[in-house]
């Protein structure tokens, strides 16, 4: 089977940063100097890389570094400032170029999905030329061209036209698949002459069709001379009618005599949009806004963080339902295989689309994931909007639709009320990662979507205990397959799921049970970022004890994979499971495209120092083992200041900024 690369498969994958513990703040705590030297030495090995423009990290990493660096203070603003915002208010995935939703997740692409794409130009494509063997159209056989004369095909470009009439129309040559597969049809290309009355259209014909319905169209932007080329994906899903086996597109321009159209390609799109972009891009940003009370910032976001939230609210009937409700086709939680009685799968073409960083699983219709960072991000836009109202001096634009802060808040008390009946599953104690369109709950024993729950304070005390009580094997879960001390096999964190998934996949990962279990991240395997939502759940649940306990056998364990070399020579050896990284699937993520892994050092901050970043200041909240006599982390960069902040165990700190002034 080739598989499709999960993941965040295509970053510039260059060798972890040669920074030391020096280089970065220091955790300090006396008579443990060994368990935190390792600590430091791990945050070194982590920090640098970690960084991207994609928003799928923005709940975690911009936590995770704002504090301890000023270069990703800078790559932070930058990227929040630049992230892509559709005309609707959806946040763009800005992954790399893929064969799907140009704001979406790369796939699953046209190739997989018995679509159809036309490609004249197949320059920057370098991951589908890898992956799909991609190669360009030489010449327009099969095509109709009415209206403009082929100027020829440029490697870049592509298709070049010159409008030799007022209309201008592009018909493909014949294809045949599904509309399921193909919600959006994806145009990249370029004009040059074409006048602002000009309305671009998109037909389409279907099978047992023998005339177009030129009143049946879908109208995209036009495009100007200096807009350059530009992706246009027109949501064909939402006309009437548009159902059943699609045979060709026709493209249409009007007004258009004399002018230059380029055409570098058209593809049938399937819907890979993530709904958790957009919470995602304002936690981020609310998160650089507080650590650094950048106002400029602020000014020039504001609107656009507000576009992002209205949307995700309206677009996800978020008031309404009081969690995340996925309307997106493809994404209605019922797995792109089917089980057969013989045991073996068939695809389902056009389901099972991934929701979040877990691209092979189904998340979607009522989607815990999804509800889990629009209510964080809900937590934290409600306090800036009642720091924008305290703060007149600032100067904040009302632009982009203020929002009532104890409206956000309320709606945030709903959806935590929501969550703890809709998502938890009575008979094995713990919460579902999704219910689908039919009403079908999925619980695989997904920890993370656990952990992070408590951690975000979604779960109630009761169901925090008995999600740790199933971790730690005090509780079994008869239908699991690891249970007990098997749950952290991987030591430096819990198995990612612990009952053994063959039938729930998006559609071209249709081979699950080719791959032993654990040996594949989502089925079994383990992401090290995220022991930091298990540091946190248990510091919250069972006290710091419990917690520095769990980081003393993460550290045990890193010591020992740097004593082998490092993990790609440490996890080379039989039997100590298999990495991911670099493209092919594995069951351990820990480095290269797993640039969460910085997570795990924030506990001493965030949890047992208790630090918590505010527009107007900060406040800490220590919480130290028994054993600590006290806690130092130096090197704090909060808005204008650097400080070193010591804690004790009987709640008392000390902060000395750099320049010796308390």
């Amino acid at each position: 089977m080739k598989h499709i690369l999960p993941l965040f498969t295509a970053l510039l994958l260059v060798p972890l940063a040669a920074l030391t513990a020096a280089d970065l703040p220091q955790f300090t705590v006396p008579g443990h100097e060994a368990d935190i030297k390792t600590l430091n030495e791990f945050h070194a090995l982590h920090h640098d890389r970690a960084f991207t423009p994609c928003p799928l990290w923005d709940g975690w990493l911009p936590m995770a570094t704002l504090w301890a660096s000023e270069k990703k203070r800078g790559q932070y603003r930058a990227a929040f400032l630049d992230r892509r915002i559709d005309a609707e208010g959806y946040v763009s995935m800005q992954q790399h170029r893929g064969m799907a939703h140009s704001e979406g997740w790369p796939f699953p692409a046209w190739q997989q999905s018995t679509g159809a794409g036309f490609h004249f130009s197949t320059g920057g494509e370098a991951w589908a030329i890898q992956n799909f063997a991609l190669k360009p159209l030489a010449n327009t056989d099969g095509w109709e061209i009415r209206g403009a004369e082929v100027t020829g095909i440029d490697p870049v470009a592509g298709l070049k036209l010159r409008a030799t009439g007022d209309v201008v129309s592009l018909t493909t040559p014949a294809f045949r698949c599904g509309t399921v597969v193909a919600p959006f049809a994806r145009l990249e290309w370029a004009a040059r002459g074409l006048p602002a009355e000009s309305t671009p259209k998109l037909l389409w014909l279907l099978e047992g069709e023998a005339e177009w319905k030129f009143e049946r169209h879908a109208g995209f932007p036009p495009l100007r001379d200096a807009d350059g080329m530009r992706y246009a994906n027109v949501p064909l899903y939402r006309q009437p009618g548009y159902a059943g086996m699609l045979r060709r597109y026709r493209i249409i321009f009007d007004h258009a005599t004399g002018a230059s159209i380029d055409l570098k390609s058209i593809i049938t799109a399937i819907d890979t949009r993530h709904p958790i972009t957009n919470p995602l891009f304002v936690r981020g940003s609310t998160e650089y806004f507080t650590w650094t009370r950048d106002l400029d910032f602020l000014r020039r976001n504001i609107a656009r963080m507000r576009t992002a939230l209205r949307f995700a609210l309206d677009e996800f009937s978020v008031r309404e339902q009081k969690h995340v409700r996925v309307p997106w086709v493809g994404h209605d939680g019922r797995s792109g295989l089917v089980s057969g009685l013989d045991g073996k799968n068939t695809q389902r073409f056009g389901h099972g689309v991934g929701n979040n960083y877990w691209d092979l699983l189904p998340f979607g219709a009522h989607d815990a994931i999804a509800t889990m960072y629009l209510f964080d991000a809900l937590q934290h836009f409600a306090q800036l909007e009642r720091d924008i109202a305290r703060h007149p001096d600032w100067n904040i634009p009302g632009d982009g639709q203020r929002f009532d802060a104890d409206d956000l808040a309320r709606l945030a008390t709903e959806m935590r009320a929501d969550f703890q009946r809709r998502f938890w599953n009575t008979g094995t104690g713990r919460f579902v990662g999704w219910v689908d369109i039919e009403g079908c709950a999925y619980d695989y024993g997904f920890t993370f979507v656990n952990l992070e729950a408590v951690h975000y304070g979604l779960a109630s005390p009761e169901q925090a205990h008995s999600i740790l009580a199933w971790l730690d094997g005090t509780r079994a879960v008869a239908a699991d397959t690891s249970r007990g001390v098997d749950i952290y096999r991987w030591r430096f964190a819990p198995r990612a799921t612990t009952r053994r998934n063959i039938e729930t996949y998006v559609w071209p990962w249709f081979k699950p049970e080719n791959i032993a279990w654990g040996d594949q991240v989502q089925d079994g395997g383990a992401v090290l970022g995220f022991s930091f939502h298990d540091l946190m759940a248990r510091l919250k649940t069972n006290g710091p004890d419990d917690a520095w306990k769990r980081l003393r056998e993460i550290l045990a364990w890193f010591r020992e994979v740097q004593s082998e070399g490092g993990y790609r020579a440490y996890y080379a050896k039989p039997g100590r499971g298999i990495l991911q990284g670099g493209g092919p699937p594995g069951g351990l993520g820990m480095d290269q495209e797993f640039l969460e892994s910085v997570l795990v050092p924030q506990v001493m901050l965030c949890g047992f120092l208790g630090f918590t970043p505010a527009a107007d200041g900060f406040t800490t909240h220590p919480r130290l083992p028994k054993n600590w006599p006290a806690l130092t982390i130096t090197g704090i960069c909060f808005q204008n200041q650097v400080m070193d902040i010591t804690a004790y165990p009987d709640g008392r700190t000390e902060v000395i900024r750099q320049n010796g002034k308390p």
